[in-house]
């Protein structure tokens, strides 16, 4: 089981039950190839009013990790174990009626594309509309009333004319908040951020950033947010989560994790950004290769066939037995490397590219 120790809520590191607790969740398909092990043994508490950024590669299981929180997988063709806790109760066992209740009501989603995501047959009024009217119970003069307001509190301008648009009369970030809009508008407990700023410019990336910071002080919303851009994550967590092939391989604080990275695989993420004002012949340093095939996943360390640090453990331990997360809580990682190689290696080779 992996625990973060959350720096931001020391209340719930003093014994309170966190808001959610997700503890050895798997996820698997079931499809014409065989099996796909898209999450393994995943594990992770998120305290109330903080953020946690999941990052990794596509297909490292970020977004089918939380699809599984909101009970949005296929039971027929999906095999779920494992516990998702929130405040105690397991939405893994929660009814489909209850399920139904908590999504957009104290549970709620902003997905990657928001022009995919929003019906392009009705105004964004009528659509975020529908939501509280489906949870709250209002009629409709209230629940267009609180439409207009969410719209200006995501910073629509005349909003009270643009609540009768339709999605296509936005442009990508404007309809980027009336996604945020539509998923705050119930005032949720827990909001789940799917790469909200994908194919958003710099300028408008921060507006959206500074807007989320800004809702989760007004709501004390709890957010997990989901990329794979560590400076995003940089800019609005408090905690981070690293995954790779279903896996979570590293935990910390924001501070530890990009500051002080353990993880060969978190070394290649950071090195392979580009930063502002860093030395240019310098060269960047990538994640060689490419992830592993879900349907079957390497043994051992899921990152050994990538990973240029093997020969420092001196044996053939990373290919054949699979490292867990550290038992201390905290800063953790999954690697057979000591922390005294870890040190040397990141003082030696990898920090003046960061």
């Amino acid at each position: 089981m992996t625990t973060v120790t959350w720096e931001r809520e020391p209340a719930a590191a003093g014994g309170r039950a966190p808001f959610l607790s997700v503890r050895d969740l798997t996820v698997e398909f079931s499809t014409e190839d065989g099996v796909v092990h898209a999450v393994d043994n995943l594990s992770f508490d998120l305290a109330k009013g903080t953020t946690l950024g999941i990052v990794g590669e596509s297909g490292s299981g970020k977004s089918v990790s939380n699809l599984a929180i909101l009970g949005l997988h296929d039971r027929a063709y999906t095999s779920l174990g494992g516990q998702i806790l929130l405040e105690g109760e397991d939405l893994l066992q929660a009814s489909r009626h209850t399920l139904e209740r908590l999504r957009g009501n104290r549970i709620a989603m902003i997905f990657q594309d928001p022009l995919t995501s929003l019906s392009p047959y009705h105004t964004v009024g009528r659509q975020i509309s529908e939501v509280y009217r489906k949870h709250k119970g209002v009629g409709k003069r209230e629940a267009r009333d609180r439409a207009v307001e969410m719209l200006e509190r995501v910073g629509i301008p005349h909003a009270r004319t643009r609540v009768d648009d339709y999605p296509h009369q936005f442009s990508g970030g404007m309809r980027q908040r009336v996604m945020i809009a539509m998923a705050l508008v119930c005032d949720p407990d827990l909001l789940i951020a799917d790469e909200p700023t994908t194919a958003l410019d710099v300028t408008v990336q921060a507006q959206i950033l500074d807007l989320l910071k800004d809702l989760q002080q007004q709501f004390g919303t709890s957010i997990i947010l989901i990329t794979h851009d560590l400076g995003v994550v940089a800019r609005t967590a408090h905690d981070v989560l690293v995954m790779y092939a279903g896996r979570a391989i590293e935990q910390g604080t924001v501070r530890e994790v990009l500051r002080e990275p353990r993880h060969p695989y978190t070394w290649g993420l950071l090195g392979s950004m580009p930063k502002l004002g860093s030395n240019v012949d310098i060269p960047l340093l990538p994640v060689r290769g490419t992830p592993p095939s879900l349907l079957a996943p390497p043994s051992g360390c899921p990152f050994h066939p990538r990973c240029d640090h093997m020969a420092r453990v001196g044996s053939d331990v990373c290919a054949t037995e699979r490292p867990e997360l550290s038992p201390a809580e905290g800063h953790r990682d999954a690697c057979y490397l000591t922390l005294a190689q870890k040190r040397e290696i990141f003082d030696g080779t990898i920090k003046e590219r960061l």
